[in-house]
């Protein structure tokens, strides 16, 4: 028996030779997972890639159709603007104006008068302001007027002189007051004071609110 045979094995079982016999081991299965796991890595990474390519030569038109369509919904479903009822204001000849001077330079009252005048408007009184506001009113001037002339007469005395800040009180007549204040200088130019009067005779549309759409185009 030679010494390479294990005790108890003999007959065919006999080891023979001056070699051991060579044991290797079997495949690890790490590097089987690891291999399928980059394989599949690599197969999505190349799938991804031809992806974004055929949607930049495309321009991605679907998604492209889906937006235009909403704006499209959008514009048709938007409510046009309501349009304000045009306003009628009075004639500059159905306003009685009088003008008072609450300023220390002479002769203001009697030069807006006139020209005011040339405009077509009533004059009543010229003359200085009364102590209650005589040198009390720091701008261009102030305007005063019964509650009815709130949207009628002081709108279009205001048209005359920009800045000019208006005021109601509680007289009953129809007439109105100009009290030239210290940062007055001169009436408003006529052809700008016709602008004027033309937008508050009819007043552009207000643009209606617009809705949140963007719910409706979220796939």
């Amino acid at each position: 028996m030679s010494m390479l045979t294990p005790p108890g094995m003999g007959g065919e079982y006999r080891i023979t030779g001056g070699k051991y016999p060579r044991m290797r081991r079997g495949p690890r299965r790490g590097r089987v997972v690891l291999a399928c796991v980059a394989s599949l890595t690599a197969a999505g990474v190349i799938g991804w890639g031809t992806l974004q390519l055929v949607d930049v030569f495309t321009g991605g038109g679907d998604r492209a159709s889906a937006a235009s369509g909403c704006a499209d919904d959008a514009a048709r479903k938007e409510p046009a603007p309501a349009k304000p009822r045009a306003v009628v204001l009075p004639k500059p000849a159905a306003i009685k104006v009088n003008v008072l001077n609450a300023t220390p330079r002479s002769g203001l009252a009697k030069k807006t008068a006139d020209e005011l005048r040339k405009r077509g408007f009533a004059i009543g009184e010229v003359g200085n302001a009364t102590r209650q506001y005589d040198k009390k009113v720091p701008g261009p001037a102030l305007l005063l007027g019964g509650k009815s002339t709130a949207k009628t007469a002081l709108p279009v005395l205001a048209a005359q002189l920009a800045g000019a800040q208006q005021r109601t009180d509680g007289r009953a007549s129809a007439e109105v007051d100009l009290i030239i204040g210290t940062a007055f200088g001169k009436l408003a130019p006529e052809a700008a004071a016709t602008r004027t009067l033309a937008a508050l005779a009819d007043p552009a549309p207000s643009p209606a609110p617009s809705a949140d759409r963007s719910a409706d185009c979220r796939r």
